[in-house]
């Protein structure tokens, strides 16, 4: 499908995923894949960059991946990257008596190397090991140091091999994406033709030949990922593809309708379906929020199901999976522990016995947005912030019930409505208010209230991996306070989370 790439082999660096972003940025095409599982590389494979990791080189059985592709293709070692290759090679890495996390500055700098042109002595560039090159095996040659240790960055002679000890995709690193540049563009020679008008191109190109003449259905959940791969199907089979938008009652106040009223503009076949009454039942009393999660999860299911069989001929079920879940799922470790559960239709296409199409899979978030765009999806869906699939549900700690979730929706409503009056939505990655489990003691006129008090959440972010609350003026908290306690009823308290991701979640459940 794409001309050129690069591979990322990820030995569980947190920093994995940024390498793969840093590389797209420059519209240069990447895959990472775990350093237990990667593939023998195709002709349209350009160069390896080797990931960092928080293990050691030095363990019983440290992480290791196929070394024979060195002097085949271009490689490039990022921290435990370069030890494994220098001390596979009879190099000698140790725990440093100078260990270096946060910033540096390069040094001795080999101003003739083509991967560090344009880096300059007294860079600003990013460490995080505990353990150091102290000694290169016969044919490495050190192109680069630091104050603290001899050698930041090293080449093998007679290849087109480098390892380096700091991180070029954390922007604290001030020449990082010229030297990831340098290595994509320059040394491996990729073209920086992957764009969001060639991947709409390649992928209609790719689904029409995929599914042909067949029907597909799609889960609707009126967000971007589920929005833009209806699009990209829309445009491989046309009526073909079929569309279910299920309302389980805990979506924003109005949304199910002026979210089926965009689809209908965009000439999408979609079945609006109201399981409200269902989803409140299923959650009378339910409290632990995995317990929520996973009973949202199943209702979703069946409704999905139930509507899904009332279409013919049915092959496909068509998924927003996208690039972050993939990896996830095949880590270096295997899956994460579960934080939470994620609210999608896994376990569908065994139950419905389809076949699963993801024409998502490999985009990040904020690429999913630019392939949004190209195709010309609604301002109203495409600059929607992320909305959890178990919904409001997830923002009412305790007990979800019809009456708490209308009184959400109406705080909800005036903060985002402020936020967007106010110019500052756009900005924002997410926000939202949560119900909280709190009842306090109030005065309203010259009545004593004890009622609830809710928290308003906004947050910056890129992916959703980490997050930073944002700095609201006082005076716009000011009139959302004013406003929320005035006029929604059984609320009289409003406070403002200020915790980031980690160590929080963007959600509170």
């Amino acid at each position: 499908m794409y001309q050129d790439k690069i591979t990322i082999v990820d030995f569980g660096s947190q920093y994995t995923q940024l390498i793969a972003r840093r590389l797209r940025e420059l519209n240069v095409y990447c895959e990472i894949y775990p350093c237990n599982m990667v593939p023998e590389p195709t002709p349209d494979v350009r160069g390896i960059i080797l990931s960092g990791s928080p293990c050691s080189v030095n363990e019983a059985k440290p992480l290791t991946c196929n070394l024979n592709l060195r002097g085949k293709l271009p490689v490039l070692g990022i921290c435990y990257g370069a030890q494994l290759m220098a001390h596979d090679a009879g190099g000698k890495v140790q725990k440093s008596e100078h260990r270096e996390y946060g910033r540096a500055k390069l040094a001795s700098i080999d101003s003739s190397d083509e991967l560090l042109k344009g880096t300059n002595n007294n860079s600003q560039v990013w460490m995080s090991h505990g353990d150091s090159i102290i000694g290169l095996p016969e044919g490495f040659r050190t192109v680069a140091a630091t104050q603290d240790i001899p050698v930041a960055a090293y080449r093998i002679e007679g290849e087109k091999t480098w390892g380096i000890q700091f991180h070029p995709e954390v922007t604290h690193s001030e020449n990082g994406v010229m030297l990831l540049k340098n290595f994509a563009l320059g040394i491996c020679g990729c073209s920086d033709s992957w764009t969001p008008a060639s991947y709409v191109e390649n992928t209609v190109a790719e689904l029409k030949e995929k599914l042909g003449d067949d029907k597909v259905v799609l889960a609707l959940s009126g967000g971007v990922d589920s929005s833009v791969a209806a699009l990209l199907l829309h445009r491989a089979v046309g009526e073909n593809l079929s569309c279910v938008f299920v309302d389980h009652g805990l979506l924003r106040k109005n949304e199910f309708a002026k979210v089926l009223d965009a689809y209908k503009e965009m000439g999408l076949k979609v079945t609006g379906v109201n399981a409200a009454e269902k989803f409140f039942a299923d959650l009378k009393g339910v409290i632990e929020p995995e317990s929520k999660r996973k009973i949202i999860g199943r209702d979703f299911i069946e409704v999905f199901d139930v509507e899904a069989h009332k279409l013919k001929d049915i092959k496909w079920l068509a998924q927003g999976t996208i690039y972050p879940d993939v990896i996830e799922s095949m880590s270096v470790h295997g899956p994460s522990a579960t934080i939470k559960s994620h609210h999608n239709v896994g376990g569908l296409p065994e139950k419905m016995n389809l076949k699963l199409v993801e024409p998502l899979r490999m985009l990040f978030k904020d690429e999913v947005r630019r392939v949004g765009k190209e195709l010309g999806l609604k301002p109203v869906i495409l600059n929607r912030h992320p909305f959890p699939g178990p919904g409001l549900a997830i923002r009412i700690p305790g007990e979800v019930t019809p009456e708490r979730v209308a009184m959400l929706q109406e705080a909800d409503e005036i903060f985002i409505d402020r936020l967007i009056s106010e110019n500052l939505y756009d900005s924002i990655w997410q926000a939202g208010v949560i119900l909280l489990p709190v009842q306090s003691v109030g005065v309203m006129g010259d009545e004593r209230t004890y009622e609830y008090a809710v928290a308003l959440r906004a947050v910056h972010s890129v992916d959703g991996m980490t997050a930073d609350w944002v700095h609201l003026p006082y005076e716009l908290m000011a009139k959302v306070s004013g406003e929320i306690i005035n006029r929604v009823r059984g609320i009289n308290r409003v406070v403002y989370d200020i915790s980031s991701k980690p160590p929080a979640t963007i959600e509170w459940e």
